[in-house]
């Protein structure tokens, strides 16, 4: 009988983890990052490192006959000032295809934000334990992804039988980048964001670049995605652009351009997908920026709500629906010279008869049923063979 005496400890290593750009080693143990450290340091906005930091899409995947399987972290958890509190960051346990437990780290830092003032604050806490007590016994190819909504530095993991790095299935790799929708913004647990299931119905390696608040046409992330292997990229563009009311379309227009371009110079005959927002009813012909609705926070609830006027589409103020038709656009222009670009409407994965049946909790973010929703349809969708993307297996 195995007890707690017979754990052994396996430093956690590049070779354990999948869906990382890169590791920083710290004082304690390893932090995955989904931008690079120059990336990082050409803006160094708080926003951006948050998401970054968090690691959707992150995952160690090791074999092992193990039963016992323990991680030690430092979390880093959100709270939202005047709104309820945050569900915890989950930790997803994936085998043969099955989730076979689900556990949070208990401790960590807390990340107090307060959308009214604008302000962010940590407070310092404990390292926790993240506990799967009872798996199968016999040997078997271990997922365990972190959460998607609060950051995980790696101190040490530990199981009741020894690890070594899952081999190599040789499964297409592909590249995502998108919006807080697309890092998992109000997913059930990180398994179970739209781009995991779809990645996992469609039988590909995910590596997530869903950077929530941060899909801003930024060149420091072209150039990430251009320096980062794959096999297929997407890009869901459109919502950040108008909730920050960053650009008028006389820039926007460019910058998708020159954002594909760095991208093709690293992947230059890699199918690539460009898919345009998901409804959004506050943005579909209002622009930005996306506001925290008060009387909502004074209920403590967390929503949002459409800053802009209407009338200023006709000075280049930008809305979904315009977004929508400059990308198709954008796309028709460049196929011609690039027959393996292709566009997708993001009303598909969630549109008006969508909207209907699953509105959006706080006008901005899918649920977890929409997540699965979503996931299933990209991977109808964009994996059937005739957008690049390999059909279904036979």
């Amino acid at each position: 009988m195995r007890t707690e005496h017979h754990r052994i400890t396996t430093p956690v290593t590049a070779d354990l983890l999948r869906g990382a750009v890169e590791l920083e080693r710290t004082d304690r143990g390893l932090l995955p990052h989904r931008l690079p450290a120059w990336a990082r340091a050409q803006y160094p906005d708080g926003q951006l490192a948050m998401a970054e930091a968090q690691p959707s899409g992150v995952r160690l995947v090791f074999h092992t006959s193990a039963t016992v399987v323990e991680l030690d972290v430092l979390a880093t958890k959100r709270i939202y000032a005047g709104a309820p509190p945050r569900p915890a960051g989950l930790y997803d346990l994936v085998a043969g295809g099955e989730l076979l437990g689900q556990a949070s780290a208990p401790g960590g830092n807390t990340l107090t934000l307060d959308m009214t003032a604008g302000t962010a604050t940590t407070t310092p806490g404990p390292p926790g334990t993240v506990r799967f007590p009872v798996l199968p016994t016999g040997p078997k190819d271990i997922t365990l992804w972190l959460p998607h909504n609060e950051t995980a530095e790696l101190l040490a993991l530990r199981t009741d039988a020894p690890v070594e790095p899952a081999p190599d299935r040789g499964r297409s790799v592909w590249l995502h980048h998108g919006s807080s929708i697309s890092q998992g913004s109000d997913a059930a647990s990180p398994s179970t964001t739209w781009p995991a299931l779809a990645a996992s119905r469609a039988g590909v390696d995910l590596i997530n670049l869903g950077l929530g608040g941060s899909a801003l046409l930024d060149p420091f992330t072209a150039r990430t995605l251009r320096d980062t292997p794959a096999d297929l990229i997407s890009l869901k563009l459109g919502i950040n652009v108008v909730n920050t009311d960053l650009m008028r379309l006389r820039a926007f227009t460019p910058a998708v351009h020159g954002f594909l371009d760095t991208v093709r110079e690293g992947h230059p005959t890699t199918p690539l997908l460009l898919v345009s927002p998901i409804l959004c009813p506050i943005h579909e012909d209002t622009p930005g920026p996306s506001l925290p609705d008060t009387a909502a926070l004074s209920e403590g609830r967390l929503r949002f709500r459409a800053g802009g006027d209407p009338a200023e589409r006709a000075s280049g103020r930008l809305t979904l629906g315009v977004i929508r038709e400059e990308l198709a656009s954008i796309v028709a222009r460049r196929a011609p010279d690039d027959p393996h670009l292709h566009y997708l409407d993001g009303r598909a994965l969630y549109g008006e008869a969508d909207a209907a049946a699953l509105p959006l909790p706080d006008a901005l973010h899918p649920d977890a049923a929409t997540h699965r929703l979503m996931g299933e349809r990209f991977a109808r969708l964009a994996f059937d063979g005739t957008r690049g993307f390999p059909g279904p297996a036979a």
